[in-house]
Order: C-alpha cells, then structure tokens, then sequence
C-alpha cells in the first residue's frame, strides 16, 4: 500500500538511478492546499503502484501558485511502465478534485554530486531549487562547473549558517543542471543571498569563475516548502 511519510527525501541514495523533478501551476495558495492533498488522497486509496518507484514528493512554491514534484525512480524503465498503466487514472481523479491544473513540463535527471556535513542533522525549513541551464556546446563541461560550484562552496571563508546541503543533478537533455539544496528557512537564503557578493557566495575569484563559466546561459531560483511525501509501505500486504 501507500503510506505518507514526515521525511525528506534522501537525494544520495544509489537506487535511484532516475531522479526526475516536475512542476505544476496552481494558481493560489489555497489550490496549492487543495491539490497536495488531493495528490495524497488519491495516492493512499490505491496500492502502491512500482517496485520502481521509490519515494515521491510534493513541495509548495513561495510563489504561491506552483507546486514542485520529486519522484525517485530505479530506472527510467520503471516510470515508462507507470505512465501505461497506472499515472492516467491518478490525473483523472485529481484533476477531477482540483480543475485547471496546468502540467508545466518534467525534467529528467541524473544525480552527479552532493556536498554537506556528515554530521549535519538538521531538517530543511525551505527547499531552494537552483535550475542552470547551459549551451549544447558546452553540456560536456557541466560536470567541472558543477565541481567548480563545490569548490567554491568548500573553501568559502565565512559560509553562511544557514545552508545545510547542495545535491547537484545533470539533465538528460544534456543542458540542465539542477540543485537541490536544503536550508534551515526562507529566511536564511534570503539573507544569505543579500550579503555582499552575486548569489549566496561571496566576492571572491572562486565564485567570478563559476559565474563567468563559458557556455553559462542562464539560471532560475525558486523556493519551495515541502508539503507531501509518499513511499510504499511495507508493513501492509
């Protein structure tokens, strides 16, 4: 069956072999309320749906009219099967409770690199989604920008207190990275983000090359609170 669940997800696990992000329009802080709890109404009245399918996860926008989808999935494969037999039914019944959803696009990743304190155990107050985007030409140095971006991080004389992770994800369409990255509330990014420097680093020649990187066509910043975790659970038969 289908179970909800308090946790975040773990964005280092190695069976998730297809992390893939989504994300809808809603149009309201109240439709966001209604639609995540159609999403799990509609979820928990049915057995869960793939051993392929690992976690799935819901977050509020602080647009206040978006909502985030994360998905784990063992494989591509997996969620390929979803789509045939049983994703249909579940949109029908939740467009049915909330009418006018508009389905913006899903991007399919792959998880690269992660950065965080071992001994870190706080829980995320506010999810930050850094979305990048690069030109073809250049979606063969993704991965030394993202290595560039932890470096910078890792040798930041005064980082701010704030930040707990960062788990970068390189797209399948081989231009897009994404960054999953935890703090402790809005709040916390928001300073971070107003202190001296572009972005939440600061003035330094690390964070200039990672900004000025060749190829670099633009970025998005968006936060997220989550709302919804779904996992099958196996105490039920």
């Amino acid at each position: 069956m289908t179970r909800r669940t308090d946790a975040h997800p773990d964005l280092n696990r190695t069976d998730a072999g297809a992390p893939f992000f989504s994300t809808w329009s809603v149009g309201t802080p109240l439709r966001q309320r209604q639609t995540v709890e159609a999403i799990g109404a509609t979820w928990e009245r049915r057995p869960w749906p793939s051993d392929g399918l690992l976690g799935y996860y819901v977050y509020t926008g602080h647009d206040a009219s978006t909502l985030l989808h994360h998905s784990q999935w063992r494989s591509e494969q997996a969620y390929e099967a979803f789509v045939k037999t049983h994703r249909q039914e579940r949109v029908d019944e939740i467009d049915t409770a909330v009418p006018g959803i508009e389905r913006l696009r899903l991007d399919r990743y792959r998880h690269y690199r992660s950065v965080r304190r071992p001994d870190d155990t706080r829980v995320p107050g506010c999810i930050v989604i850094v979305e990048i985007e690069f030109e073809e030409s250049a979606a063969d140095s993704r991965r030394a920008w993202v290595d560039a971006v932890i470096e910078a991080l890792e040798s930041e004389p005064d980082p701010h207190p704030g930040g707990i992770s960062g788990h970068f994800h390189l797209g399948t369409d081989g231009t897009r990275v994404l960054n999953y990255a935890e703090w402790e509330s809005a709040q916390a990014h928001i300073d971070a983000l107003a202190a001296p420097g572009d972005g939440i680093g600061s003035a330094r020649q690390e964070w200039e090359r990672v900004q000025t990187w060749p190829g670099l066509k633009s970025s998005t910043v968006s936060r997220y609170e989550y709302a919804l975790g779904l996992i099958p659970d196996r105490t039920r038969p």
